[in-house]
């Protein structure tokens, strides 16, 4: 079933569409981080500004150097001994489309640690982005059924895994990593 379901989110991830889709922490919305247009359809969806930034998640720290221009070393240890869902946001974003950059340069980036998303983007080969599936403004959702059924009627397909997970989950701890090496908290 895992399979099958991988299959159908990356066909639609290829031809542009939006997948409604479980992750590390809460369900998210995601498209190919490398299409605007994609991009746009999520920023619809939400009812969010067009000018707000978004994560993009990676099956591998390996790939960090495709999508910014430096990493300090120091990331990679960060990634390595985190104990939760860690987004670290670099500066230089490169590789993805503008609208998902931030107006700084900048671009969040977790490299996730969940089997269907790592499984995805294996098969995929782009990074794809990450969002929260609720309508902006909105309380974000902890569990599959209790997502806002206008969010679930707008995606082009919602991934059938986890969604009996009652597992509370919670968005990820984000930093902001300088090109130097050092870091501070946004969100912990």
């Amino acid at each position: 079933m895992l399979k099958t379901e991988i299959e159908k989110a990356l066909a639609v991830l290829k031809n542009g569409g939006v997948i409604l889709y479980p992750t590390d922490t809460v369900w998210g919305l995601g498209c190919d981080a490398t299409n605007a247009e994609a991009v746009e359809k999520i920023n619809q969806i939400k009812g969010r500004a067009s000018d707000k930034s978004f994560i993009i998640l990676l099956d591998n720290d390996s790939k960090l150097q495709s999508y910014v221009n430096e990493v300090p070393e120091v990331a990679y240890d960060l990634i390595e001994y985190a104990e939760h869902p860690l987004t670290i946001i670099f500066s230089g974003a490169k590789n993805v489309a503008k609208n998902v950059i931030s107006a700084d340069g900048s671009l969040g980036i977790r490299v996730i640690k969940h089997d269907f998303v790592q499984q995805l983007l294996q098969r995929f080969r782009k990074p794809i982005t990450s969002t929260s599936a609720n309508i902006s403004g909105e309380p974000t959702p902890q569990f599959f059924d209790e997502i806002d059924p206008r969010i679930k009627e707008s995606v082009d397909y919602i991934v059938d895994w986890e969604q009996e997970l009652r597992i509370n989950k919670k968005p990820s701890t984000i930093m902001k990593l300088s090109p130097s090496g050092q870091f501070s908290f946004i969100r912990k």
